[in-house]
This record gives structure tokens, C-alpha cells and sequence, in this order.
């Protein structure tokens, strides 16, 4: 282990693997604009995030436990995994002849939308590291 700057930085590195994950996926969309039946799909990462958030800086919120009044009552099934992110098809635009339904107007502006997060992502993780460099090259220097 090495040394650890900030608990938030584990949240950066995960949120860049998920924009990248995410241009991946949009790329893919594109590539497919001429597939037949190709449905465009997606990445949603903001509840892996929270949740991964809630972990780094103990923020749990107490969760109410549901009642079992009988050994026999079904238990709780937790139905979706928080330490994935959330794949989906992004539907809602007509279908072409061939069943494609990808637009590349979105596919484009979500593709730069992502982009702008992840350069952001990148250099707020410079300017944190920036200042720790400097942090130490100070204390180096009064020694």
C-alpha cells in the first residue's frame, strides 16, 4: 500500500474507469450505426459512485432492517449489486427500417459530454497531486 494522498482519490480512479468504460461503449454505439436490430446501450455509474463514496468515508446510512415474523417469510434479496455499475439500453428514438434504433446526434453529444467529465476528472487529479508535490518539496527545503 502505498502512500494515500486522499480518500476522495479512490473515488477519481473509479469514476475514470467508469468514463472510460462509458466512451467504450459509446464508440461501440457508433460503430454500430449500420447494424440491423442494434440497440445502443449505455453505462450508469452515479449510485456505484454514492455508494463507493459512503464506504471510503464511512457514511453509512443505517438501513432499516426489514421485519421477519416467521422463520418461514422469504428473506430480503438485495436486487442489484452496488459494486457494479448499471448497463441499459438507451431506447427512446425510433427505430429505422433495419430495427437500429441508434441516433448519432446523441450518440456524438453524449460521447463529448463524457469526454469534458473525464478530462475535468483528470485534472482536478493533477492539481490534488500537484499540491502534495508541493507540500513535500516545502517541507524539503526547511529541513
Amino acid at each position: 500500500m502505498g502512500i494515500q494522498i486522499s480518500r476522495a482519490h479512490d473515488i477519481v480512479d473509479k469514476a475514470l474507469d467508469y468514463r472510460a468504460i462509458r466512451q467504450d461503449m459509446i464508440a461501440s454505439n457508433i460503430a454500430n450505426a449500420d447494424t440491423p436490430f442494434y440497440r445502443p446501450r449505455d453505462i450508469s455509474f452515479q449510485e456505484t459512485l454514492m455508494a463507493k463514496k459512503a464506504e471510503i468515508f464511512n457514511d453509512t446510512k443505517d438501513k432499516l432492517a426489514l421485519a421477519q415474523t416467521n422463520g418461514s417469510h422469504i428473506p430480503l434479496y438485495e436486487e442489484r449489486d452496488s459494486s457494479r455499475a448499471t448497463r441499459f439500453y438507451r431506447d427512446g428514438h425510433m427505430a429505422r427500417n433495419d430495427g437500429n434504433s441508434v441516433d448519432l446526434d446523441v450518440e456524438t453529444t453524449e460521447m463529448s459530454k463524457n469526454s469534458v467529465m473525464f478530462n475535468a476528472l483528470v485534472m482536478a487529479r493533477k492539481k490534488s497531486s500537484a499540491i502534495f508535490n508541493s507540500v513535500i518539496d516545502a517541507s524539503s527545503k526547511t529541513s
